[in-house]
């Protein structure tokens, strides 16, 4: 059984006991975190499909790791006008452990 859940404007395939990384949700380590925009549930032969989403359905995860991703390095140059600019940039991030699919 897996879900197609929307979160921080990206679609992700989870099931249960999976391991996601979303883009950055509130809350603490240990939290539970309740995703109800759920766009399809597959259990075996049976698949539903939300239009947009699927009424009563929730996909509840629990926060693992809050954190920062790899630094990407920004450089921008101008040639002959001795314009350089460098910068860096960590993305925040939300790892969600999936306990339970329900509809």
């Amino acid at each position: 059984m897996y879900a197609i859940v929307r979160t921080g404007g990206k679609q992700y395939q989870v099931a249960n006991g999976d391991q996601v990384r979303v883009e950055k949700l509130e809350g603490n380590v240990g939290d539970s975190v309740d995703l109800n925009d759920v766009l399809m549930i597959v259990d075996g032969e049976e698949v539903k499909i939300g239009r947009p989403v699927l009424d009563n359905a929730k996909v509840t995860a629990i926060i693992a790791e809050q954190g920062k991703g790899k630094k990407v390095i920004v450089f921008k140059k101008k040639r002959r006008k001795g314009y350089r600019l460098k910068k860096g940039h960590r993305q925040s991030f939300t790892a969600l452990k999936i306990e339970q699919i329900s509809v």
